[in-house]
């Protein structure tokens, strides 16, 4: 797969502690681009549960950790999601980045916003308990769906479709771009990627990796482009690999600092 060299590059819902997470193919695919800004555009994690994750999962976060590292000159923003609520005091400690809400930065003469998208979504705003419990009863679902989990991505999908959350999202974020005077605005949440262009503000979606279609955005001097990862979900560790012991131990790596790791050297450059 060839680099792209860019100035940032924007992935969202990797969902941390769900089996559903390509978090190998999300290092793999950050170690072969070079960007000077990295926007984790909400939905990191899946919840609140660090015993959910993995052996990849706790590497992915390493290697966040090691970006955000002043000498790499790599510019890392946090913007929080709805499944990320509560991590803020926590992500900067764990990994070194700020946590915002909505981030705005200026490049090539153009005003760019991002924002996961969740405000946009009137299910999960007016209903943070049922939104919990619909979060808990797919991860559960996770648990029984047969290795592919076909069944899980589907229920993830047709949830996506029968909330309309493509329309409502974009509509919304550029409501909120032309109020904040955007020229250009990014959102996640749906875990599907998408362009649209209205009343002058062009939307974006970077996508999902939970799916076997995986997506990230990059923002060049060439302009905005969404991007498919190749790889297939194959390296996922399984359920059994999850315990407090690989919490526990991988969570005090982070603390001291991770060792250095060839596959980390060219991250970002």
């Amino acid at each position: 797969m060839s680099s792209v060299t860019c100035d940032t590059l924007i992935l969202s819902d990797l969902h941390l502690g769900s089996e559903l997470s390509r978090a190998h193919d999300a290092r793999a695919m950050l170690t072969q681009n070079s960007f000077r800004r990295l926007i984790l555009l909400g939905d990191i994690f899946s919840d609140l549960n660090f015993g959910r994750l993995t052996k990849d999962h706790w590497k992915f976060l390493g290697l966040i950790r090691k970006l955000s590292n002043p000498r790499r000159k790599i510019e890392v923003v946090w913007v929080e999601g709805n499944h990320d609520r509560g991590l803020t005091a926590v992500m900067s400690h764990l990994v070194g980045v700020r946590v915002y809400q909505e981030y705005a930065w200026q490049y090539d003469g153009k005003r760019h916003l991002a924002i996961h998208g969740h405000q946009f979504d009137r299910f999960v705003s007016k209903n943070l308990v049922l939104s919990g419990m619909g979060t808990l009863l797919h991860l559960y679902l996770q648990k029984l769906d047969f290795k592919g989990k076909y069944f899980s991505r589907l229920a993830d999908r047709l949830n996506t479709r029968w909330l309309r959350l493509s329309h409502k999202v974009a509509s919304g974020a550029i409501l909120h771009a032309r109020f904040k005077q955007a020229d250009r605005v990014f959102c996640g949440h749906t875990h599907l990627a998408m362009q649209s262009t209205r009343d002058g503000v062009e939307y974006y979606n970077s996508g999902s990796w939970t799916d076997k279609s995986a997506t990230y955005v990059t923002v060049s001097e060439e302009g905005v482009r969404i991007h498919e990862f190749g790889q297939r979900p194959d390296h996922r560790d399984s359920g059994e690999e999850r315990g407090a012991a690989d919490t526990q131990a991988a969570g005090s790596a982070l603390s001291a600092g991770l060792p250095a790791n060839r596959e980390y050297a060219s991250a970002g450059r």
